[in-house]
């Protein structure tokens, strides 16, 4: 071993390497940290993508659960038992005037229930076919609707279809296992001095929904005596046709009889199939009178010109007894269910008349009783509008069961909702036959003064609709008769989409009513009621205040506003339940909108109060809604001091019209060639964020839900412009949004007239007289302004609504606000039937 020897350093390059040399181990070493650097980019380029390949399958995964969540149910228990609707369970309610879609039906609260119902046209007339089915504002009737119907037992309407009168009367009677029996009567009138007292034909039928049979009798050649059926959920029944006579115990008239039996794919063919089978070839030849053709069932032929493809539905039975006999008359059809062994008699005739006249005497008791009308000093003919304002509103409960059409932003193609039942009342018998959720707690506040449980069965299958989420379709399009009324545009449902939580304000009556009362025997269900309620309730509140905040903590916003800026006057947030009343010009998400503030400071409270009273956690729910009743934070966020009023916050303009589009035609073409000029938006000056200074029904949401302290300085602005003539204030109720308002009575687009912007709307009128009420009955510095404005706009709304419905014969869904005339949809009896709660000042 010899001594290691010093290397010595030249300024002499170093001579190149002998190609017979081995590299050295310096070149060795970089050579190998080059192919280490090299596995290193293959491994991590592997690795790369095997976590893309990872990621990208647990996106697929993830994305497809959540395109699966929209129509996943939520978890926990229904509220209401699968049963609950049955025979056996509640025969009081299985049988009702559930259909209210139609003048008249009746059917079972049952997924796919037999159904009966009427049609009838005049005979003679200049109009070939004048059939009337299904309510119809094109009918033009100078006035239909319930005068008294109670919910359970009984009811009694009136039709007017020109100079004819007919009146529906419907009672029931419990026995058996299948929801008892019941009879109609219709009794026909003429009510001018025309010469000749007109023909009609009254048809009277039954149709399977996909379930049952049904068996027709014929006697005396053509005359349908009767139908015989079963189903799973009446067993055996049978129908009878009795002859029409011209008073109860006098005896039949003459009549002609026609009858048709056939298959329907669905309940919304019905008055299709009767008219495509109608024929001229049949002769009236009374007694006395000249011989005549007129139109009746005969054999269904459907139109040749049909290029639809076949209807996939299975078809159900259709059977439909026809009876042509000229005014006046009555007839009574009898429904007999085959398990009611011990029927002391039948229910007809004087019999009939003797359980109809128990049933109106226990119905205007009860009525009294409750809202205490002439205890108040109304006349009978205000009291008859009040009993038909109630009657109308349970004679629209409806009960649907479909599937809804929804979509999330997860899925590329709508999808169905699990099938769902839904017992509801509906807004309008002729425009709006379905369930809305905003308008339903309005529908309840009144319907829990005179049935509580009705108001809990319908609070529960409103929530037994919610999924996982915590969401419920805000309009339920369930079955085919209630898909048939909705524009296409109109039937898919989004989950973003939220509706003002009204239902908070209905469950607020039912905690008032326990705890006022927790003997009385209405009111002990509602605390187990509560309780099957509340893990729902908690996900639908929770929906709320996760998915429609907003920019700023405790802010909130409408999604689902419309986004073509293009062509809306002012993009509409159909959500909010106020259309087209003015908010941002811009839609953005930097908005702010007050009235949502104020559902879910109500709401939070609500949700305290149930928590505290099944002893749950109620801590987060108090501090959330002292949050939200701050009214330092409200002034903070929605004070305008330019407007001195609440008012939305936003990119807003208001600066925009609309105007003619410019559209170019090359010189020598033909114009028809081009599109049609539309209205378009015009955007004059840039819009930025801003108060949205819109004076109207959102500027007055803290004072309509009570979120403003008695003693807040911000009540006097709200009382003030309320007053105004040219704000808010009319000789009919408080318009919809200021007169000074540059967008005051203006359209939205070319097509869609104002509709929250300037009418008179009962429902926000009621929460205006409520809350003025609630001010002039608390300690507060303008409790006398409060009081003396409630006197007025109390006694303006009952006279105005009542005088309309004794000129029209209708209550409408919203008012002019320059001579009170009803307009838009009628009959309008859901919340603005809570004209009867501001006359019994029941709040």
């Amino acid at each position: 071993m010899g001594r290691q020897r010093k290397r010595v350093v030249t300024g002499e390059a170093s001579p190149p390497p002998r190609k017979d040399e081995k590299p050295s181990a310096f070149h060795r070493k970089e050579k190998k940290k080059k192919v280490d650097i090299g596995k290193v980019f293959i491994n991590i380029s592997i690795g790369l993508c095997i976590f893309s390949l990872v990621w990208f399958f647990y996106a697929l995964y993830m994305r497809s659960n959540l395109a699966k969540r929209v129509v996943t149910p939520h978890p926990s228990p229904p509220v209401l038992d699968a049963n609950s609707s049955s025979a056996k369970v509640s025969p009081e309610r299985f049988w009702g005037s559930y259909r209210p879609q139609v003048y008249f039906g009746m059917k079972t609260r049952s997924p796919h229930s037999i159904v009966t119902g009427m049609m009838w046209m005049r005979q003679f007339a200049e109009m070939d076919v004048n059939l009337r089915h299904t309510c119809e504002q094109g009918d033009r009737l100078h006035g239909y609707g319930w005068l008294m119907h109670d919910g359970l037992t009984f009811g009694v309407q009136e039709i007017r279809d020109g100079d004819l009168t007919l009146t529906t009367e419907f009672v029931k009677r419990m026995g058996g296992d299948h929801g008892g029996d019941w009879t109609w009567r219709i009794t026909a009138k003429q009510h001018s001095s025309a010469p000749q007292a007109p023909v009609i034909s009254l048809m009277f039928y039954a149709a399977a929904d996909t379930q049952g049979s049904l068996e027709a009798h014929v006697e005396e050649r053509n005359r349908l005596a009767s139908i015989t059926g079963f189903s799973e959920e009446l067993g055996n029944f049978k129908i009878t046709f009795r002859k029409p006579v011209t008073g109860e115990l006098s005896s039949a008239k003459y009549a002609s009889y026609n009858y048709l039996q056939t298959v329907s794919p669905g309940l919304e063919k019905l008055t299709e199939i009767v008219k495509y089978s109608l024929n001229r070839r049949f002769v009236y030849s009374p007694p006395s009178g000249e011989k005549r053709h007129y139109i009746a069932v005969d054999t269904y032929r459907p139109p040749h010109n049909q290029q639809k493809p076949a209807d996939p539905r299975k078809e159900s039975a259709f059977v439909v007894h026809q009876v042509t006999v000229q005014t006046p008359f009555q007839i009574e059809v009898l429904f007999e269910s085959g398990s009611f062994h011990t029927r002391p008699n039948q229910l007809v005739a004087s019999v009939m008349t003797q359980e109809l006249e128990r049933r109106k005497a226990e119905f205007e008791a009860k009525f009294e009783k409750i809202f205490g009308l002439q205890s108040r000093g109304f006349s009978q003919t205000h009291i008859r509008f009040g009993k038909a304002a109630l009657s109308n509103m349970l004679g629209g409960m409806g009960h649907f069961y479909g599937q809804s059409v929804v979509q999330s932003a997860y899925n590329e193609y709508p999808l169905l909702y699990p099938p769902g039942a839904l017992f509801t009342a509906v807004p309008s018998r002729s425009f709006f036959p379905r369930g809305f959720l905003w308008d339903e707690g309005f529908h309840q506040l009144l319907l829990s003064k005179w049935d509580p449980q009705v108001t809990r069965e319908s609070i529960g299958h409103w929530l037994d609709l919610i999924n996982m989420e915590g969401w419920i379709p805000r309009e339920q399009i369930l079955g085919d008769e209630a898909l048939s009324k909705v524009p296409a545009e109109f039937v898919v449902q989004r989950n973003e989409n939220a509706n003002p939580p009204t239902l908070f304000l209905a469950l607020q009556e039912l905690i008032e009513q326990l705890s006022s009362n927790p003997e009385k025997w209405d009111s002990q269900p509602t605390l187990p009621f509560l309780r099957r309620l509340y893990p729902r309730l908690k996900t639908w509140f929770e929906w709320y205040n996760t998915t429609q905040t907003g920019p700023l903590p405790h802010s909130y916003r409408w999604r689902g506003r419309d986004r073509d800026t293009n062509l809306f006057l002012n993009p509409k947030t159909l959500t909010s339940g106020l259309d087209d009343y003015p908010r941002a010009s811009h839609p953005s998400a930097d908005e702010r909108h007050v009235d949502l503030h104020c559902w879910m400071a109500l709401s939070s409270g609500i949700m305290a109060s149930v928590a505290r009273l099944l002893g749950e956690p109620h801590r987060d729910y108090e501090r959330t809604h002292q949050v939200l009743s701050d009214n330092n934070l409200l002034n903070e966020l929605h004070w305008s001091e330019q407007l001195r009023a609440y008012s939305d916050f936003g990119n807003h303009t208001q600066a925009v019209s609309l105007q003619q589009e410019k559209v170019y035609v090359p010189p020598g073409q033909p114009r028809h060639q081009f599109p049609v000029a539309r209205l378009v938006r015009s955007v004059r000056r840039a819009p930025k964020l801003q108060y949205v200074n819109a004076l109207g029904y959102v500027s007055l949401f803290p004072f309509l839900l009570h979120v403003l302290t008695p003693d807040s300085p911000k009540l006097e602005h709200i009382l003030r412009d309320m007053r105004d003539p040219d704000k808010l204030w009319t000789p009919y109720g408080l318009r919809s949004l200021s007169k000074s308002d540059p967008l005051y009575m203006k359209r939205n687009t070319e097509h869609d007239p104002p509709y929250w912007r300037g009418p008179i709307w009962i429902n926000l009128n009621y929460l205006a007289v409520r809350a003025l009420h609630h001010y002039s009955n608390v300690e507060g510095p303008h409790r006398e302004k409060a009081a003396a404005l409630y006197e007025e706009l109390r006694t303006n709304i009952v006279n105005n609504v009542y005088r309309q419905y004794a000129e029209t014969g209708y209550i409408w869904e919203q008012y002019s606000d320059n001579t009170g005339r009803g307009q838009g949809s009628h009959p309008f009896t859901g919340w603005s039937s809570l004209t009867l709660l501001i006359m019994a000042e029941q709040y």
